[in-house]
């Protein structure tokens, strides 16, 4: 498909073509992300931008949602996505999916878990393996947001894999980090462990129904006392609440809680947040672009086979093996 014919279908938002532009953003061959690089170019250009990053001053909210394996994201998001299609949004989700570390691929079950979002009209889900790289999570995301926003959606909601490094990453790339936990998980005592909770905007309670519904006042309780302790004053207080997104309770709390979060930052708090995730957005790029010269350099190429040898066989030490390795790149 022709760059002109890809840029008409992205701005109509036609899907096909976004699905097939975010397909070429989250490629690692060198002819595709050139071809990015073109296309996110072009995209900026309308408003006199280079294009990598979505507008800054953009309407766009964007959202990452986190929380350990069963918490239910995905029945969440479903239930609050569909809340925002019906009040007139257009809903992408961009949900990084673990990569085997043997074949590369992932389940890529999040369509699945989100049935009834994923035939909305006015939705978009667009499940992603991570690539095992927190480099290529990050290059991949973003350029996936700014595709997605060009197309007229304007909230992004990106899920991750769990709690781990890839939840400071995304909390890099968004307006607004909030975290699902469960009562009697010991996140509330975990996450005092300089972790999750310092970087988390919103938090919330999930599966508060039923019988659990006490208990997870009771943890959303905890959570706050918790918060105290590691939140200085004068900084935003991270709201704990707790929702039900099976049956869709108090989900529209928590949007509303994201708003308000949006709302303290103020234009020129988001200018500043979006303008140093920018910054650091520049350094993930140029990390990851080292790392695929790496990959495809000749002069390591033509030393890894005697330096796999050597290592596996005890004559070199990872160090010096990888100075070797250095050593073709830089005479290569």
């Amino acid at each position: 498909m022709q760059l002109d014919e890809l840029l008409e279908g992205i701005r109509e938002g036609r899907r096909a073509q976004v699905a097939r532009a975010i397909t070429l953003v989250e490629s690692t061959s060198p002819k595709h992300r050139q071809q990015a690089r073109e296309l996110l170019a072009a995209l900026g250009s309308r408003d006199g931008r280079d294009g990598d990053l979505p507008d800054q001053r953009g309407p766009a909210v964007r959202v990452g949602i986190s929380g350990v394996p069963g918490v239910g994201k995905s029945t969440f998001i479903e239930a609050l996505g569909t809340r925002l299609t019906q009040e007139g949004h257009r809903v992408g989700v961009l949900a990084v999916d673990p990569s085997s570390i043997r074949t590369g691929g992932s389940v890529l079950g999040d369509k699945t878990r989100m049935a009834r979002l994923s035939t909305d009209p006015h939705a978009f889900i667009r499940p992603s393996p991570s690539a095992g790289t927190l480099g290529g999570v990050a290059r991949a995301t973003v350029q996936a947001m700014a595709v997605l926003e060009a197309a007229g959606f304007d909230v992004i909601l990106v899920e991750t894999v769990g709690v781990g490094q890839s939840e400071v990453t995304v909390a890099g790339m968004v307006d607004t980090f909030l975290f699902l936990t469960l009562a009697r998980t010991g996140d509330q005592l975990q996450g005092i462990k300089k972790g999750i909770l310092e970087i988390s905007d919103v938090i919330a309670v999930n599966k508060a129904d039923g019988d659990r519904e006490q208990e997870a006042r009771g943890a959303a309780r905890e959570l706050a006392g918790a918060l105290r302790l590691v939140r200085g004053h004068g900084e935003w207080a991270p709201p704990v609440v707790t929702c039900s997104g099976l049956n869709d309770v108090g989900v529209d709390d928590v949007w509303q809680r994201v708003l308000e979060h949006r709302d303290h930052l103020g234009a020129d708090g988001l200018a500043r947040k979006r303008a140093e995730q920018q910054l650091d957005f520049t350094w993930a790029l140029v990390r990851d672009e080292l790392d695929q010269r790496l990959r495809h350099s000749s002069g390591v190429r033509a030393v890894q086979a005697e330096v796999r040898a050597a290592v596996l066989a005890g004559e070199l030490t990872a160090p010096l093996a990888a100075d070797r390795i250095l050593e073709a790149y830089d005479e290569g």
